[in-house]
């Protein structure tokens, strides 16, 4: 009897697992349909508008050299959103692996109070701020074609905010490896640089792809800042407007190609560092 429970609760496990593996198929299937068509869209040089044609007619690279060649703002686009996605990188991962250590280490007053502030804050849209931060950053000059900048200091200012992932990782780590570094001759950023970092890799690298990733990809408040201003574009904005109903017939394959040679960085990124991407994140989804 038990012997037949069990195969009986083998069995169905095993439909379940198989289910899932179905149904796990067929969403990446239609997931990864819009790219397979973007990439083969961005290599038909037969014309250069929409065709209901899946299969490229005439297969080539000119809509990629045409983005290469100086004879569009593309290289002015990619190159604004590599430095917004580097600068921001490195000023979130700073900011949020300072701030998670902190509240994570030190015990002071209004420590609960000032999370409990920061979790509700962070539960808010950050589009609802977008009119008064537009207002001053216009102040300040940079807006335009000086959005870069402003897009910059915007990301970076708010973000120890996004310091929970990092903080539970911490917390994972017992507070007797800081002691005895101290009990060593230790200092706080001493133990912070020389103890705690070494062992943050996952959650740095978790930190790193996110980081970099949001800028690479933002075109709200991007486009926003420009104010249809191509020097200030990035690649995001700068594509939309080829597919305005007065370009979209002339530049439709010119960002097909445009947007396979935006991915691709990201792509390669985190396929080499997703082992770490995964260690962070379940590293982190922990109560602290």
């Amino acid at each position: 009897m038990a012997t037949k429970k069990l195969a009986s609760l083998s069995g169905r496990r095993r439909a379940g697992n198989i289910a899932s593996y179905i149904g796990l198929t067929l969403i990446s299937i239609i997931w990864i349909i819009p790219f397979i068509f973007l990439v083969l869209q961005s290599f038909d040089v037969a014309t250069t508008s929409l065709t209901g044609n899946v299969w490229p007619q005439k297969w080539g690279f000119d809509n990629f050299i045409f983005l290469f060649s100086g004879d569009c703002d593309f290289l002015q686009w990619y190159f604004n959103t590599f430095i917004i996605a580097l600068c921001v990188c490195v000023g979130q991962t700073i900011m949020q692996i300072m701030m998670a250590y902190a509240l994570s280490r030190f015990r002071f007053r209004l420590r609960k109070a000032m999370m409990n502030v920061m979790l509700v804050l962070g539960m808010f849209p950050g589009f609802l701020t977008m009119i008064v931060l537009y207002e001053v950053l216009k102040t300040l000059g940079m807006t335009g074609e000086n959005a870069v900048p402003g897009l910059i200091l915007v990301s970076i200012a708010s973000s120890g905010m996004g310091y929970y992932v990092a903080k539970g990782f911490l917390d994972t780590m017992p507070k007797s490896l800081d002691e005895a570094a101290m009990v060593d001759g230790a200092n706080r950023f001493q133990v912070f640089y020389k103890v705690i970092m070494p062992l943050c890799k996952p959650i740095v690298i978790y930190i790193i792809l996110t980081s970099f990733m949001g800028p690479w990809g933002d075109y709200i408040f991007a486009a926003t800042l420009a104010k249809n201003i191509s020097e200030g574009f990035n690649v995001a904005t700068g594509l939309s407007t080829w597919l305005s109903q007065a370009n979209i017939d002339s530049y439709y394959k010119y960002f097909c190609a445009g947007g396979v040679v935006v991915a691709i960085p990201v792509i390669v990124l985190f396929l080499f560092l997703q082992k770490y991407y995964v260690e962070g994140v379940t590293g982190g989804a922990v109560k602290g």
